[in-house]
């Protein structure tokens, strides 16, 4: 929830795919991110990682950079 509410409050369009509920799903993310907890936060083929990853690349300015790159 919190990451929805970052990415709303910047403006930002976003997807959410719940993987919980399918295991085909669940290791499609784990094989791109590396993690195996939710949430995982990609831009675009850009995997942020997980909340605190996002909350860090705002913090630096970086999430913004991303974000302009995708509009």
């Amino acid at each position: 929830m919190r990451a929805h509410m970052l990415l709303k409050n910047k403006g930002t369009e976003y997807e959410t795919i719940n993987v919980g509920g399918d295991e085909n799903l669940w290791e499609e993310m784990e094989s791109k991110s590396g993690r195996n907890t939710v949430p995982q936060i990609f831009i675009d083929d850009y995997h942020v990682g997980g909340y605190d990853d996002l909350v860090a690349h705002n913090r630096s300015g970086q999430l913004d950079k991303l974000l302009e790159i995708t509009e």
